[in-house]
């Protein structure tokens, strides 16, 4: 009796090396063509992190900047460093400078020293603009110690104890603390601000990093870095310039012009930002 025969058919293992052969000479053949698009795009995704990163920086400083009490801005360097030092404003309005036609209010007396002022209309109440205890209210800071209206030597400002109602309807007072002030010069506007600490921006190349510095008392000499508490905003920093340019005769306006650069990688992001500093107090 004769069994039926089946023809078997595999692969021999010279064909097997010939195919896995075969197989890495195109792999490594796609791999080299796709390496250089491929390596551009992780370039190109580079250098648009570093760019939003150096935007996002300078368009925080600028924030700040344009909030900032007038006349405030002040730039050192030291050690490597650069700082940029302001007085940030959290809210302002118009003080009581005479009396009404009855002959009531409380007007803020630049002749003798005042605890407390009528402002004119209600409290701000949106967030971050309220009126607080501790705060320090600002009158006509002209950044000049020669005449007395400097706000960082305290010579125009004071400590704000509280609020309460205003002596008239639609008014409230604010008083100060912990003792009256003579305010050296009047707002021709009867304007008044009310900052909050002060704030510094410093860039030193030799760390490579650029932070925020806040939480620190308010001082006359300059000290860069200042001490408190510093939020790092950008690492990998090798390029920093900033400069205060006023604008003008009486200097009302200004401009704080940023370099920052950047280095990743053996390549480097540069951007330039200008922010205006309204100086009219």
């Amino acid at each position: 009796m004769t069994r039926p025969t089946t023809n078997q058919q595999a692969f021999t293992l010279v064909e097997m090396v010939i195919v896995i052969a075969a197989t890495g000479v195109m792999a490594a053949a796609v791999a080299l063509f796709l390496r250089w698009p491929f390596q551009a795009y992780l370039d190109a995704a580079r250098r648009a992190e570093m760019t939003d990163t150096a935007d996002g920086a300078l368009r925080r400083i600028g924030r700040d900047l344009r909030v900032a009490l007038p006349n405030s801005v002040r730039i050192a360097a030291a050690g490597g460093a650069t700082c940029v030092e302001m007085l940030p404003t959290i809210t302002g309005g118009r003080y009581r400078a005479a009396l009404d036609n009855t002959g009531a209010g409380d007007i803020l007396d630049f002749n003798v020293a005042d605890a407390s002022f009528d402002m004119l209309g209600p409290l701000p109440t949106l967030p971050g603009q309220t009126i607080a205890p501790g705060q320090r209210v600002a009158i006509y800071n002209l950044g000049a110690t020669s005449v007395g209206s400097d706000a960082y030597s305290g010579t125009n400002t004071n400590v704000i104890a509280g609020t309460a109602a205003g002596t008239l309807p639609n008014e409230n007072k604010i008083i100060s603390a912990p003792a009256p002030q003579r305010f050296p010069l009047a707002s021709p506007g009867n304007r008044f601000q009310v900052i909050a600490g002060p704030v510094s921006y410093v860039c030193d190349l030799a760390a490579g990093t650029l932070t925020r510095v806040s939480g620190y008392g308010i001082a006359a000499p300059q000290a860069c870095p200042p001490g408190g508490t510093a939020a790092p905003l950008v690492n990998n920093v090798t390029g920093c310039d900033i400069q205060y340019t006023p604008l003008g005769a009486t200097a009302r306006n200004a401009i704080v012009s940023m370099t920052l650069a950047l280095t990743q990688s053996n390549e480097t992001v540069s951007l330039y930002h200008e922010a205006h500093v309204s100086n009219a107090p």
